[in-house]
């Protein structure tokens, strides 16, 4: 594909997406919430198309389709568990929301450090995050470097793809804060699904059909079609070690739940989930025909993450379409990136910077937030830059550490025992053992560290907490504020609660 129509597809995203970023600015923001909640002010629609954005990103159609590509079906059913795993925002969402309401909280870590009454807490989950999340955002920037070496065959280099995308991340992000990233995830949202979906039917139809498409794999791939997939990548044991850690995505993932303070009621939240159910459903079965169409059209790729750019670049895609498709790609990769750097930054600022110096503004806390957005973007390009390998498997690695996180989450809304020193212990514990099995060859007693994490976390977590004293009169009024708040709210529907003192 044409080089030069590839760059023009690229300037032309960031003029446009640069001017929804100028237009969503509001003056005068000199909080943490406004810059990083929007102050918890977005509509359901704009909520459902930025989730998405910021969920599905390169890991769907580079990851995904290369998931595909290399392990058949077993990918379809990898993804389906993320999907069911997303009904725990129907439970645990309208509770972030509601005490992200009564007591003002900015992040994720904040809020649990508040509930088990140790800024200690807070800090630990500010730096784990740290460690998993720049892992995932370097693979968000990989997708990118992939794609567009994959379309130019090597005219644009995997660095060059890098770079680009780490400076767009840090230029969007410093534009407006959480504002510009959800109006320019909104475009980006509609335009990734759209031209996805209308590009993978071209294809398909060029390949003959479905029918033909099938056809084609049950007689040149038979394995891709057996469950648990084909190529050997698959098997039941490495199947739960992704898929465990995946289930639990949404609370464990600070930069995913962290948007669950952010809609303006409850109402809003729901239109929110319901969005988001849509276009996943669609986005992930686009994803798996991409891969599967690349395995039928180029069946001996090096590489499985360049099934897509292969199938962009081919005579199968009209130019014009594919460099929409990459546009959408790229853009939904930048999203996340996005999400994770203003997430993190957020985190650094309250939950460290102000936890362990001297009590700070929030004005003071929110430019070192913005300090931070680079300097994190920054460590991310340098970890993408070593081309580690799969990015569906780098994924769930990030999130089977983070996913150590899931037995204090839930704690703190369902376990009065629950205690700072069970949580502290659960994480550090359960993080160190995931980080040692993955060095050691990620095997324990024959399961890898994705089916380890979460048990371990949970019983260091529940012995720990039994052993020591739970702050009791916190966890009930936490737990009570949280229930209280949402009935209020679910009555007065669209009405918006301000958000109250921290206690």
């Amino acid at each position: 594909m044409s080089e030069t129509l590839i760059w023009i597809a690229i300037v032309s995203y960031l003029l446009v997406a640069l001017i929804i970023a100028v237009l969503s600015r509001q003056r005068g923001v000199t909080d943490m919430s406004g810059y990083f909640l929007g102050n918890r002010q977005m509509n359901g629609f704009v909520s459902a198309l930025s989730y998405s954005a910021t969920t599905y990103s390169a890991f769907m159609m580079v990851g995904l389709a290369g998931l595909t590509y290399a392990g058949g079906v077993g990918a379809l059913g990898f993804e389906i568990i993320y999907f069911a795993g997303v009904s725990l925002v129907a439970i645990f969402g309208p509770r972030f929301w509601a005490v992200g309401k009564r007591y003002g909280y900015v992040t994720p870590s904040e809020m649990l450090g508040h509930r088990y009454a140790s800024s200690m807490v807070a800090v630990v989950v500010s730096l784990a995050s740290c460690l998993f999340l720049i892992p995932y955002a370097a693979v968000q920037l990989s997708g990118i470097g992939y794609l567009l070496q994959g379309m130019t065959d090597g005219a644009i280099s995997f660095t060059t793809g890098v770079v680009l995308a780490t400076v767009l991340a840090i230029v969007f992000s410093q534009v407006a804060g959480i504002r510009s990233v959800m109006w320019t995830d909104s475009l980006q949202a509609i335009m990734m699904v759209i031209a996805s979906t209308l590009v993978a039917l071209l294809v398909i139809h060029e390949l003959g059909g479905f029918s033909e498409l099938f056809g084609t794999l049950a007689r040149e791939h038979p394995e891709s079609l057996s469950v648990p997939g084909g190529g050997g990548f698959f098997n039941f044991v490495t199947f739960l070690g992704l898929t465990i850690p995946w289930f639990f995505f949404s609370l464990s993932n600070p930069q995913v739940s962290q948007r669950l303070y952010m809609p303006s009621s409850l109402r809003a939240l729901r239109q929110m989930l319901l969005g988001f159910l849509g276009f996943g459903f669609i986005y992930t079965l686009v994803s798996v025909l991409w891969g599967f169409s690349s395995l039928v059209a180029f069946p001996d790729l090096e590489t499985a993450d360049l099934a897509t750019p292969a199938l962009l670049a081919s005579s199968y895609v009209p130019p014009v379409l594919g460099v929409i498709v990459m546009v959408g790609i790229m853009a939904a990769a930048v999203s996340t990136i996005d999400s994770i750097l203003l997430t993190l930054s957020s985190m650094l600022a309250r939950d460290v910077y102000a936890n362990l110096g001297a009590k700070v503004t929030e004005r003071r806390q929110l430019l070192i937030g913005k300090l931070v957005i680079p300097l994190i973007a920054l460590v991310a390009f340098g970890f993408a830059e070593l081309e580690l390998g799969l990015i569906a498997v780098l994924s769930v690695v990030a999130s089977s550490g983070l996913a150590v996180m899931v037995p204090a989450i839930i704690g703190a809304f369902y376990w009065r025992r629950g205690t700072a020193s069970g949580a502290l212990v659960s994480m550090l514990g359960a993080g160190t053992f995931v980080i040692v099995v993955y060095l050691n060859g990620n095997s324990v007693l024959g399961l890898p560290a994705g089916v380890w994490g979460i048990p371990v976390a949970t019983l260091l977590f529940v012995v720990v907490s039994l052993m020591t004293s739970a702050p009791v009169d916190r966890a009930t009024e936490f737990m009570t504020e949280a229930s209280r708040y949402q009935a209020v709210a679910n009555k007065a529907s669209r009405q918006e609660a301000p958000a109250g003192p921290r206690s």
